[in-house]
């Protein structure tokens, strides 16, 4: 099976398999973690759990292994589980400074809509401004072309009746 290396953490380089899988093992290696520990908790996780695999990688020695794999899509929430104090001295802090840019794209994947939304209820409230007064102002010209037609009507009246009559 064809792998693909998507990053490097601490040196080492990760893969994923052509189907998308990423192995855990060699992240815990390269931060520092216990593979058991970090295994049993994907296991026991019912998100996780109902989508890890056994897949054959190549293992830091170049020879193939059969390993624990997850989804690259849920590699990262995966990561974000991972206590900082429970790496490497040297990892600690790229952790922290994952964790910290997870918490910042969740705060804008939720946050962006509301802020998209309250924008777009602004235009509306400006539309709907706009066209109230619209409205007003067609309903004063209506009035207004109202009351001339009426004044016309009266003029032409008037000259109908008041016409020098030859015989009476």
């Amino acid at each position: 099976m064809e792998e693909k290396t998507i990053i490097r953490v601490n040196g080492v380089d990760i893969v994923a398999t052509s189907d998308g899988l990423i192995p855990i093992r060699p992240i815990c290696d390269a931060l520092g973690i216990s593979y058991e520990r970090q295994y049993r908790k994907v296991n026991e996780s019912e998100d996780l759990g109902s989508v890890v695999a056994l897949r054959a990688t190549t293992g830091a020695d170049g020879k193939q292994y059969e390993m624990v794999c997850l989804p690259i899509e849920f590699i990262y929430g995966w990561l974000f589980t991972i206590n900082p104090d429970n790496v490497k001295e040297e990892a600690r802090e790229k952790v922290r400074r994952y964790r910290m840019e997870c918490y910042h794209a969740l705060y804008l994947y939720f946050h962006r809509p509301m802020e998209r939304m309250d924008e777009q209820n602004r235009l509306e409230r400006e539309s709907l401004h706009i066209i109230d007064r619209a409205t007003a102002q067609i309903d004063e010209l209506k009035k207004l072309v109202a009351g001339e037609r009426r004044k016309l009507e009266k003029i032409r009246q008037e000259r109908l009746t008041n016409e020098p009559k030859l015989f009476d």
